[in-house]
């Protein structure tokens, strides 16, 4: 019989007392998946002290030699992606090819940070204005130095790649500490680094709990970039201003969909049910709501329960989508549709008794409350809202009123008015006639309000792990000279000749 556990991880003691082992599990077996080393403050000061040493290499390779190398680390995840995606498999639950599919976006974020970093980083000229033409101007970006990341437990290579990748195309090393649900995976990315450059540890992995997570934003590193909850962003920020430590932060929180009258239902709805279902709704690019136009909301609500009916949760290769992978998400769903359906929420698909740990059926609501818990907290599980509005002034409306600024996906089949409505929306990213827009890394991804911590992803995910250096550099005596004390008047006529010229008329 397979060995299980009340809790996916478990810490052992030493005679100390001190937790020094971390044994987490399959959570569609309970089966344990690996033991790793809980690392404590002297152990992570030692990390980052090694990534220091690695700091001044990694940056003079410059931009061509760290593309090499990069290049060659994509080569050989791309080779070995299937040790990848089982152990991935294990510690999430995820169907393979959900696993698979997660494994590719992550690559191909590291390929495109590679190929573009020297693109948006590398030094430029500037344009000068009429005074200071006499001097030329330029701009670059270097490297913070030593990066720390975070990972969740939700999308464990995709999600944190999108912060390691792109830090160490602009020329830091890497702290990482995956969650303690998913630590295999970020072991087995250090190693695969490792195996490339074992002397040269720009990349490193450190295990344990959130004592090792707290003992990482104390360690004086150049940037942390965290991905998961709210309370542990909040966490994380708190501990990081001890040290002034900036923090990039990817919260959780499923975005929205609009319907307007003219979209293709049958696309919203697929869009609507896989933004909403897939990786048992734990993505934080997915769906939490939908906002349909009256006029073909009752349409809509069909296809999207026709769609729904058909998945199925589970362990098989059949499996729509896996389990829950972090347990106490389990009654954040429960208490979410509970409190939908006291205030008069309508559950078309599924209900409560969907909730089958560790597994949750899908569950679609309609008409929920716009001040119920299931739409103003944080979505996670296989759920999804499907409210009425009259038109796209109304949804945009309810979209900022809740402020879980990521997100939103718009259906419409007229496309030119897309860019005026998103405007209107304080999100980060809009999609339109599709429910993600994950696998473009050129697109930044980033929010608004509390969620707008900074950009993951494209040009601005680049710049999030770089300082700007300007230099302006004299080139000869400017023929009207007013940076002195000893100007003559004829330069000062001069200039308020020229500047009414230019700005007075």
């Amino acid at each position: 019989m397979a060995e299980t556990a009340q809790s996916r991880t478990a810490a052992h003691t030493g005679g100390s007392g001190r937790p020094n082992v971390l044994t987490s599990y399959d959570p569609r077996t309970g089966e344990i998946v690996g033991n790793y080393a809980v690392m404590g403050a002297g152990e992570i000061n030692r990390t980052v002290r090694e990534a220091r040493s690695a700091e001044k290499w990694w940056a003079e390779l410059g931009f061509t030699g760290r593309k090499r190398w990069l290049l060659d680390w994509k080569r050989s995840i791309a080779r070995r992606a299937g040790e990848l995606v089982e152990i991935l498999c294990e510690e999430t639950g995820k169907p393979e090819a959900d696993a698979a599919i997660e494994v590719m976006l992550a690559v191909e974020n590291l390929d495109w940070a590679a190929r573009n970093a020297a693109r948006v980083l590398d030094r430029r000229k500037l344009g000068s204005s009429w005074l200071n033409r006499n001097q030329r101007a330029s701009v670059g970006y270097l490297p913070l130095g030593v990066v720390g990341v975070l990972g969740p437990w939700h999308n464990p290579v995709f999600t944190p790649m999108g912060s390691i990748a792109y830090a160490m195309a602009a020329g830091n090393t890497v702290v990482f500490k995956p969650d303690e649900l998913t630590t295999g995976v970020g072991v087995w990315l250090a190693d695969s680094w490792n195996k490339l450059a074992p002397n040269q540890p720009v990349l490193q992995v450190v295990t344990g709990d959130q004592a090792t997570m707290a003992a990482l934003c104390r360690a004086k590193v150049d940037k942390i970039a965290y991905a998961g909850s709210d309370s542990g962003a909040r966490e994380v920020i708190t501990l990081c201003a001890q040290t002034m430590t900036p923090v990039v932060v990817e919260r959780n929180g499923k975005g929205t969909m609009v319907v307007h009258v003219d979209a293709k239902l049958d696309d919203a709805a697929e869009a609507a049910v896989f933004g909403a279902m897939a990786n048992a709704g734990q993505n934080s690019t997915g769906i939490q709501r939908a906002y349909v136009a009256n006029s073909v909301y009752d349409r809509f609500l069909e296809l999207v329960v026709e769609q729904a009916r058909r998945l199925r949760p589970g362990a098989d290769r059949r499996a729509s989508y896996g389990p829950m992978i972090l347990e106490s998400q389990v009654d954040v769903v429960r208490k979410q549709v509970r409190d939908a359906l006291a205030r008069g929420g309508r559950a078309v698909v599924g209900g409560l008794d969907s909730i089958r740990e560790p597994y949750i059926e899908p569950i679609v609501l309609a008409e929920v409350p716009e001040e119920s818990v299931a739409i103003t907290g944080e979505g996670i599980g296989p759920v999804l809202i499907v409210n009425k509005v009259a038109n796209m002034d109304e949804a945009a409306q309810r979209i900022n009123a809740v402020g879980n600024g990521v997100a939103v996906s718009v259906f419409t089949r007229d496309v030119h008015s897309v860019e005026a409505f998103a405007e209107r929306l304080r999100v980060g990213v809009v999609t339109v006639n599709s429910s993600t827009a994950q696998g473009i890394p050129a697109l930044p991804f980033g929010g608004v309000g509390e969620y707008g911590q900074g950009h993951h992803h494209g040009d601005q995910g680049l710049r999030e792990f770089s300082r700007t250096l300007a230099i302006a550099r004299k080139r000869y005596r400017a023929a009207v000279n007013l940076s002195t004390f000893d100007r003559h008047r004829r330069h000062l006529r001069a200039a308020k000749t020229i500047f009414r010229m230019r700005h007075g008329r």
